[in-house]
This record gives C-alpha cells, sequence and structure tokens, in this order.
C-alpha cells in the first residue's frame, strides 16, 4: 500500500530533520472511524488523521523522551495544526533499537 500524501510529509520532514535509520509511518485511522474532530480530517480509513510513529535516530542521543516527542514535534507543526489529530511516536537511538 502506498503513503497517502500526509504521510509522505511526515516521512520528508522527520528524514531531513533527523535523518533517522529507522522511520516507520503506520496511518492508524481506521481504527477511529466515525469520530469527527475540528479543525482536522475526519477519521476515515486512509484519512490521514491519525498516525503511529516509529523512528530510530541518532539525534535522540542524550534527550529525554519528552524532547524527542518535542522534536518530532516541533518538525510537524504545520501538520499537527492541520490534518493530523493524533500522533503516537516511538522515538529511539540505535543502541535503545538494537
Amino acid at each position: 500500500m502506498s503513503e497517502g500524501p500526509v504521510a509522505a510529509i511526515i516521512r520528508e520532514k522527520l528524514t531531513e530533520g533527523l535523518a533517522p535509520r529507522r522511520l516507520e509511518i503506520e496511518d492508524d485511522s481506521w481504527r477511529h472511524a466515525g469520530h469527527h474532530h475540528d479543525g482536522g480530517m475526519d477519521a476515515t480509513p486512509g484519512g490521514e488523521s491519525h498516525f503511529n510513529l516509529v523512528i530510530v535516530s541518532d539525534a535522540f542521543q542524550g534527550l529525554s523522551r519528552l524532547a524527542r516527542q518535542r522534536a518530532v514535534n516541533a518538525l510537524l507543526k504545520a501538520e499537527l495544526a492541520g490534518p493530523i489529530h493524533a500522533l503516537s511516536i516511538k522515538a529511539l537511538t540505535p543502541q535503545e533499537a538494537g
């Protein structure tokens, strides 16, 4: 299955900003079908409003879990203000990822 436009933007911004060794983007919108959110897309299958991320990057070395989340959120600020309603982030260093 190919990525939708929002997922492609997420991939581009995180790749550019954090040079991840691994980046997994899962559109989880289908699990929230029927929910409606002000200011965002309806949560429908392929709606690209709810995402789960796994990102492994050297950039997270020495950063707390909160600082890692903030780094990802800062890169995706425009998307979080628009089409993305929910974002689950698992941010790891290469050593933590094993």
